[in-house]
């Protein structure tokens, strides 16, 4: 799509031609929606004529037809090279800071990084602008570090203490990779917490683009409560199936991951959890299902907006990014698109859908208002907000060394 939206045509402050795009990964087995934002910035730059280069650790798709980084020079790390480092790039951590330093990017005068976990440490000089969009701050090595722990398999082999000493390690060198970065973009005022929190920095936020349009909100409805996510630790699905195996509601789950087979375990009569499915088959779910169920503390969360945008009721834990996208009905909200429930355990949660079930909030509930809101999360949403930061960072870049090459003395004090 071509942008109408101009980076001041009246304003000397160009920018650049050569920009260089640093993302962690590319491979067929992480398609999320760190992906989706670094897509949707290279459609941005490239809206304005400026085609980014793309470094990246590994690389596995840029020799598929089908992908949008089919045919570009897509620059990668050591890591590309090393026995399943393709595919299982993240069991290499111990090395991924180092490898992500090697990334040479010297001659471009913007570097952007998309990061959840080392992409912001790539190595830059005083001339070039580094701006950094920051999906999260490593989670597993910070706040939800004993999360991932007590239910690691490393852990049950006795590897629990070697794991903290690495995790010790990355904390060290994820704080000091920070000081590397002039601009730091968040996808929500909860990431922005974290930076603050974790590194002391101060961002600007702009949340993800969601393709809203890609989903009908003007389904009927029927009694089937839905979840969709990584069936990971921290997403807590464990608390969803056991808040509706006590209140014998039908649950639909749908996702893969590690915890997979022991939630099939701990799931009751009312619970079916389907594994993968297709884009179109979770939009279907998502246009008929009477509510949206999600337990887990996101710095974002897509798919409860996929939900809102489908016109159902999101239940969620009101705690991290859902508190940027669910205006809660019980707390007087105007245009209320679901429920925020307070704690992270299974009473709060039941306590949450009793509510929602006694008052029959999916009759009350405006689809088409709540389909309006998800609408504020649109692609072209984030790609005006995306160039009105991106070219207010580089004037003010610009601005910087022009005054440090004319008045050494006045840059030393605007230091």
């Amino acid at each position: 799509m071509t942008s109408s939206i101009k980076i001041h045509p009246d304003s000397p402050y160009e920018l650049p031609h050569r920009i260089a795009l640093v993302h962690e990964w590319f491979n067929s087995r992480s398609t999320g929606g760190a992906e989706q934002v670094v897509k949707s910035i290279d459609e941005s730059l490239q809206s304005l004529d400026r085609l980014p280069d793309i470094a990246t650790l590994v690389d596995g798709v840029s020799k598929n037809p089908n992908h949008w980084l089919y045919g570009r020079s897509v620059q990668t790390s050591a890591i590309q090279h090393l026995p399943w480092g393709i595919r299982n790039v993240q069991q290499y951590l111990p090395l991924l800071p180092i490898a992500i330093e090697q990334l040479n990017v010297d001659s471009y005068p913007l570097v952007i990084s998309s990061n959840h976990l080392v992409a912001k440490g790539v190595l830059t000089s005083p001339d070039q602008l580094h701006i950094s969009y920051i999906h999260t701050p490593v989670r597993y090595a910070w706040d939800q570090m004993n999360i991932y722990l007590q239910r690691s398999s490393l852990s049950r082999l006795g590897l629990g203490p070697l794991i903290r000493v690495q995790l010790h390690l990355l904390r060290q060198w994820d704080q000091l990779s920070s000081k590397r970065v002039d601009e730091f973009f968040a996808n929500s005022r909860f990431t922005a917490r974290r930076i603050y929190k974790y590194w002391g920095r101060q961002s600007q936020v702009i949340h993800p683009p969601v393709k809203v349009q890609q989903f009908r909100w003007n389904l009927t409805r029927n009694e089937q409560y839905l979840c969709v996510c990584r069936l990971v630790p921290n997403k807590r699905v464990d608390v969803v199936i056991q808040a509706f195996n006590q209140l014998k509601l039908p649950l639909i789950i749908v996702g893969d991951g590690p915890e997979k087979y022991s939630l099939k375990k701990l799931a009751g009569p009312t619970v079916q959890i389907l594994g993968y499915q297709s884009q179109e088959k979770i939009a279907n779910l998502m246009g008929t299902c009477r509510a949206f169920v999600y337990a887990g503390i996101e710095d974002f969360g897509i798919a409860p907006v996929e939900a809102m945008a489908s016109g159902a009721p999101v239940i969620a834990l009101g705690r991290g990014g859902l508190l940027d996208t669910v205006r809660c009905a019980s707390r007087g909200t105007s245009s209320p698109t679901g429920i925020l429930f307070k704690d992270q355990n299974v009473s709060s949660l039941v306590s949450a859908i009793s509510w929602f079930e006694e008052r029959r909030l999916w009759k009350k509930l405006s689809q088409e208002e709540i389909r309006l809101w998800a609408n504020r999360f649109c692609p072209e949403a984030f790609e005006t907000r995306f160039k009105q930061l991106l070219n207010k960072a580089w004037e003010k870049h610009q601005k910087a060394c022009a005054v440090a090459s004319s008045d050494p003395e006045e840059a030393l004090n605007r230091l």
